[in-house]
């Protein structure tokens, strides 16, 4: 059997006249840059978000980018994030001249512990960009709590996290911006890059729509440097088509998830089981931990069954941010993670027999693994002839 890390075309299977009904309409519009799609779909992601505002944005790392620029975060400034993260965290960060600082993560949770934040304050810090990883909230109360002591800006990295929930409060409607993205492996995906910037600010939603457009206010006239961050009719088109369904999705990528946690828990293998801190985690993946993680990787390539690594190589052991002296050991719970991870498939279409499948092929490599290091019968023989 094969079972893929993610199926989208089983996922479009279910949704295709709405989506090539939607697409139609774009093209008879001819309307692609902005407009009533891209406003329509603010409106309703500002809605599911429990925000205020919504801008539509060119990718999720084109929202992180915007959101530092509105607040005019460059040369001089640090803001403090996780090394364990997609790239985009920390590249926008070094892209603008600022400099990025990490704190370690909660081992539980992968997300960023807020009790290290405090010591990594200084003078120049500027903002927090606290990520949810893999569809789960960071502690969002500690990391507002020193945000306010500080006067420092929160940009929430939601890019795997929309309808995630902390503490009855959805993903991106704690901080000052909540940054989405729709990169089409996430659980709201579009058919390319989008992405959008939710608040709960009137005038940074207008600086942000600014930005996006070339920092153009009115037309041809630049008060300030943007960037082409806009939205494609197209993209947003697509993303309201799936939006109605997102729940229904969600429910289904925990019901698979409760049905991993039961069979590994009752199997009492070894390994480390996803954990739901306070609140709604929504599985944008579904991550084990397990000290032999690239040889069980190995194993269930073999068997058919994909898998990821989120991600291999935390940030500051990336080569382009030697520059910050942070060699190994400087974040151990980070590098920890980096090389004990790995997703597993979790998409709502999967199978129960799908599942099952890939349940018992992780069994297998442990049942294999105790095989070889179980001791020989003949260890136990005596040897005299007596």
């Amino acid at each position: 059997m094969n079972v893929p890390l993610l199926d989208l075309k089983a996922q479009y299977a279910t949704i295709k006249a709405e989506v090539d009904a939607a697409i139609a309409e774009v093209f008879e519009s001819q309307q692609f840059i902005l407009g009533p799609k891209v406003e329509q779909c603010e409106e309703a992601i500002a809605t599911y978000s429990g925000c205020s505002y919504c801008v539509g944005v060119s990718s999720g790392t084109d929202a992180l980018l915007a959101c530092l620029m509105a607040e005019n975060i460059g040369v001089g400034d640090e803001v403090i994030t996780t090394p364990y993260t997609f790239f985009a965290t920390a590249g926008v960060i070094a892209r603008l001249g600022a400099t990025p600082i990490f704190v370690d993560i909660d081992p539980r949770t992968y997300n960023l512990d807020a009790s290290h934040i405090p010591a990594k304050i200084t003078d120049r810090t500027r903002a927090i960009i606290p990520v949810h990883l893999y569809g789960q909230m960071a502690d969002m109360d500690p990391v507002m709590q020193i945000a306010e002591k500080h006067d420092l800006v929160v940009i929430e990295d939601a890019a795997q996290a929309i309808g995630a929930e902390y503490k009855g409060r959805r993903a991106g409607s704690i901080g000052h911006y909540g940054c989405l993205s729709f990169f089409p492996s996430k659980n709201l995906g579009a058919a390319g890059d989008g992405g959008m910037v939710v608040t709960n600010d009137s005038q940074r939603t207008e600086k942000l729509k600014c930005l996006r457009g070339h920092g153009a206010n009115p037309k041809y006239h630049h008060k300030i440097v943007g960037g082409n961050f806009r939205l494609d009719a197209l993209q947003a088109a697509i993303v309201s088509v799936k939006l109605p369904h997102l729940d229904g999705w969600t429910s289904a990528r925990q019901r698979n998830a409760k049905r991993y946690d039961q069979l590994f828990s009752e199997a009492a293998l070894p390994l480390e089981l996803p954990v739901s801190g306070s609140g709604r985690h929504i599985f944008n993946q579904y991550v084990i931990r397990v000290s032999r993680r690239d040889e069980l990787r190995s194993f269930l390539q073999k068997k058919g069954v994909g898998t990821e690594v989120y991600y291999p190589v935390p940030m500051h052991l990336q080569e382009c941010f030697a520059y910050l002296g942070m060699g190994r050991g400087s974040f151990p719970e980070s590098e920890r993670a980096a090389n004990e991870t790995l997703a597993l498939p979790i998409y709502p279409e999967l199978t129960e027999s799908q599942l099952d499948y890939v349940f018992n092929c992780v069994r297998e490599f442990f049942a294999d693994l105790a095989g070889e290091l179980a001791p020989t019968g003949d260890a136990n023989l005596s040897t005299s002839m007596d």
